[in-house]
């Protein structure tokens, strides 16, 4: 029996095929199940290869047009152009180390990130032909990788960001994402508006007697999108999902609740 991913898709542009994976449609186990593709994370290689492979069908592309990165919480940005394409695979997973952020005017190109809790970004400039995907931790939140994706595409496309649009994908929601002082200290150091961004809440779940009662919450896609924002697009033009992968643990993974061995989200982006 064929088994095809259950994708959550997105209407970004005419040309453009936008999506998350769900957990489910795959050949993943245990925490894993259904659908991972991410390779850093534990789970059997077989069933990574196989997820790959169907994901690859559903698209109608070969292995080789489908480019994720190794991930590091950093604010690098990688061009997906016809040299990389022409690389073997040993150079594109060199190529790929240490990446967070993925752009292409490639077409026939699916480009991505993975996720569990962080926060996804797809971009697409059709005035230029370029698209982009961006994994967004609190990190590179903080280190504003969205702001920095966008002025990278302006460089390399000539992208005008009055003109892009944006999808925020499925991440954790304020309500869910619990964080300690130095958090919130790294966001306020960093000039986030934190009556914007930031909630205190009581603390989640058992505590010891000398922590305390309240902390604080961020808002990372409402971060996300005020980058978004104050790069130059039109508050229209930013999508967001509204799925809190903490709440949402069944349908999609959430490191959290799951644990960091356990699958991610594959948020991908292509042009037709």
């Amino acid at each position: 029996m064929t088994i095809a991913p259950q994708l959550h898709y997105y209407d970004m542009a005419p040309g453009i095929t936008a999506f998350s994976s769900t957990r489910q449609g795959g050949y993943s186990e245990g925490n894993y199940s259904e659908f991972n593709m991410n390779c850093y994370c534990g789970d059997d290689p077989s069933a990574i290869a196989r997820n790959r492979e169907a994901l690859c069908q559903l698209l109608g592309i070969g292995g080789d047009r489908l480019v994720m990165p190794h991930q590091t919480h950093e604010t690098r940005v990688a061009c997906i152009d016809r040299h990389f394409l022409s690389l073997s695979d040993g150079q594109r997973r060199e190529a790929l180390e240490g990446i967070d952020a993925l752009m292409t005017n490639e077409t026939g190109v699916c480009i991505g990130v993975s996720t569990a809790d962080c926060i996804p970004l797809l971009l697409c400039d059709t005035e230029h032909g370029a698209i982009a995907a961006v994994h967004a931790g609190w990190r590179g939140t903080v280190n504003r990788i969205a702001q920095k994706t966008v002025e990278t595409m302006t460089q390399a496309y000539g992208t005008r960001p009055s003109q892009l649009k944006a999808q925020i994908g499925p991440g954790i929601s304020l309500d869910s994402f619990e964080v300690g002082q130095e958090v919130y200290d790294a966001f306020q150091q960093a000039g986030f508006d934190m009556a914007a961004i930031s909630r205190r809440y009581p603390a989640m779940g058992e505590r010891t007697q000398t922590e305390p009662a309240e902390k604080w919450h961020i808002d990372l896609p409402e971060c996300n999108r005020l980058q978004l924002l104050q790069a130059g697009l039109p508050s229209e033009a930013v999508g967001l999902s509204g799925i809190c992968t903490y709440r949402q643990y069944h349908a999609f993974f959430s490191a959290r609740r799951l644990g960091i061995r356990s699958g991610r989200i594959f948020t991908g982006i292509m042009k037709r």
